[in-house]
């Protein structure tokens, strides 16, 4: 069970964002809504290999986070579109950081091969 803000001490700052966007797809959802508002069909093509019940769970918590709008358009057929709250868009800054060391670790460990083990302290 996820714990409340109020319920998280000063210390587990860290842990309670981890508990936010932690899994394989919440940060790259919010990396494509960077871009704009998208709809539930384009988000699952820019994400290969998610599945539509994880697409789902993902944005259905994104958006009880507050990170994440939902909005239902009543048409025939009916459109929904997701976008960034200004929560959500504050995490643009960390979200490319955490691109770019990403991108430059699978780099290195191309180049270099698997990081051996640290050496005892």
């Amino acid at each position: 069970m996820r714990s409340s803000v109020e319920e998280t001490p000063d210390h587990c700052a860290i842990e309670f964002a981890m508990e936010m966007l932690g899994g394989r797809w919440k940060l790259a959802i919010l990396k494509q809504l960077f871009a704009g508002t998208h709809r539930f069909g384009e988000l699952r093509r820019a994400l290969p290999g998610i599945t539509q019940r994880m697409l789902t769970r993902q944005l259905r918590e994104l958006e009880a986070d507050g990170l994440v709008t939902r909005t239902v358009y009543r048409e025939v057929p009916p459109r929904v579109e997701y976008a960034l709250t200004d929560v959500g868009h504050s995490l643009d800054s960390i979200t490319e950081e955490l691109d770019k060391w990403g991108r430059w670790y699978r780099e290195t460990v191309r180049r270099e091969g698997p990081p051996g083990p640290r050496p005892p302290a």
